[in-house]
């Protein structure tokens, strides 16, 4: 018979022993006695705790990833993007609705020198 079991020291630590007993019989098959050897199994049963703790760590965090992936239908003039339902949405509220993605606002400085063009009359 093998038996895993956790004793607790004085100490009030504890320790992981593996058991195997076999019993030892007489000429008409009585037990006589039993035989046992035991190993420390703490390393063994602390890296199966860890290794839980991790694969639901894991669990969790798979369950919370959000991920675009295949072919966005995309508006070549005004780069809505069509949904599954066949409704255009801006580029930005797709995007934000289908990943964990957050967006914030600027412009680049070829759109900033066409769209404001009075705070760049001094470059040209």
């Amino acid at each position: 018979m093998k038996l895993e079991v956790e004793y607790y020291l004085r100490n009030g630590s504890t320790v992981w022993l593996e058991n195997n007993v076999k019993a030892i019989r007489d000429q008409e098959g009585s037990i006589v006695g039993m035989h046992g050897v035991s190993r420390d199994i703490s390393a063994r049963k602390q890296a199966e705790q860890k290794r839980e703790e991790l694969l639901e760590a894991l669990k969790e965090a798979l369950s919370k990833v959000r991920t675009l992936s295949g072919m966005l239908p995309i508006c070549s003039s005004c780069k809505k993007i069509r949904d599954d339902k066949g409704y255009w949405n801006q580029i930005e509220a797709y995007i934000r609705d289908h990943s964990e993605a957050e967006f914030s606002h600027g412009f680049c400085p070829e759109c900033a020198k066409k769209l404001y063009p009075e705070f760049y009359k001094d470059e040209e």
